[in-house]
């Protein structure tokens, strides 16, 4: 293999899904040829909106990670964890974007992976993580909690590192990368999807050692504000259960405890938004900007809808975590696009 065809078969030669069609070489090879996470990930797409800012009367840019590797931001830190962790076997718990995210790198890097997943997971995420060639563990979350199951397989699984999808200094490391992306540009405000905490960590981490003054704003599904009661608390508060949001990529239990201590004063508030309003946000997207959005990634712009007021006069960038919805959910929620004229 030359060296072109290593950084091709690394890189997915720039396309979003690297691992398609792919039978890794000897690991030794791959870890000899990548030295970075930079040299695995697509840049962030940058989008100037003319309808959605006429339509909202804002200065608006969307930051998409819909053309990642995977389909969202997960990729970026999947990989630096896969590619830093000396394990050769991963265990870990996601909704899905993570997971895929996950079982991706882990074939690229010649490891084995296993994720453990609510049965209601978007099925095009249970199906990616199979795709991959990752063992999925479907569980009824309302009868055994992701911590409790990822504790029974890791006492199977001694060898296994345990990767929290956000939770985990390379996973929010791995983030930090779409930071230096945005912190290049000269935004007055980012609005950053919320679940666990993991991409507005990364993002804070990297915007703070700049030494950047930047607005960091999160938003959160109201069903799952956790983030938001724990900012007013000063402390982690977390959801009684797992929230049954629209937003299937921040069913989250509570933030991470890393990313709560760069949360906690890195952050300017945390926006609730509703979930009729998400999906608001995500018949936007297809509307006015000819984008296919997954919910989560919608929670962003959703922000905007809850506080439009609040962002006259900014540069405002809005970050869209990912684009893997179910088929059958998008179509459900696009039913009501035609009432935005």
């Amino acid at each position: 293999m030359t060296q072109a065809e290593k950084v091709k078969y690394l890189t997915g030669a720039r396309t979003s899904r690297p691992c398609s069609n792919l039978t890794p070489p000897n690991r030794a090879l791959i870890l000899s040829s990548m030295k970075n996470l930079l040299e695995a990930i697509n840049p962030t797409t940058f989008i100037v909106p003319e309808k959605l800012r006429d339509h909202l009367g804002l200065d608006l840019t969307i930051a998409s990670e819909t053309f990642q590797h995977t389909g969202s931001f997960k990729f970026r830190a999947a990989y630096n964890l896969a590619l830093n962790v000396p394990n050769d076997e991963i265990l870990t718990a996601s909704s899905g974007n993570f997971g895929q995210a996950l079982a991706c790198a882990c074939k690229l890097l010649g490891k084995k992976c296993t994720v453990v997943m609510p049965d209601t997971s978007a099925r095009v995420k249970i199906d990616a993580v199979r795709g991959y060639g990752a063992t999925v563990d479907l569980i009824d979350v309302a009868k055994v909690s992701r911590v409790e199951r990822v504790a029974l397989l890791a006492a199977e699984m001694p060898n296994a590192y345990f990767a929290s999808a956000y939770d985990d200094k390379f996973v929010i490391k791995g983030n930090a990368s779409l930071g230096d992306e945005l912190a290049a540009k000269d935004f007055d405000v980012v609005i950053a999807p919320v679940g666990g905490g993991g991409m507005i960590s990364g993002i804070i981490s990297s915007f703070h050692g700049r030494g950047l003054q930047t607005e960091i704003v999160g938003a959160e599904p109201k069903l799952g504000n956790d983030a938001a009661l724990s900012l007013r608390a000063g402390k982690i508060v977390a959801n009684p259960s797992e929230p049954q949001t629209i937003a299937d990529g921040a069913r989250t239990l509570s933030l991470g405890k890393l990313n709560w201590e760069i949360i906690k004063d890195g952050v300017a508030r945390i926006i609730e938004v509703p979930d009729e309003t998400i999906a608001e946000a995500v018949r936007l997207y297809f509307k006015l900007v000819n984008l296919k959005c997954e919910p989560t990634g919608a929670l962003s712009l959703g922000g905007i809808l809850v506080e439009k007021e609040a962002f006259s006069g900014k540069k405002v960038c809005v970050v869209v975590s990912g684009g893997n919805v179910d088929p059958a959910v998008y179509a459900e929620i696009l039913k009501d696009s035609s009432r935005l004229g």
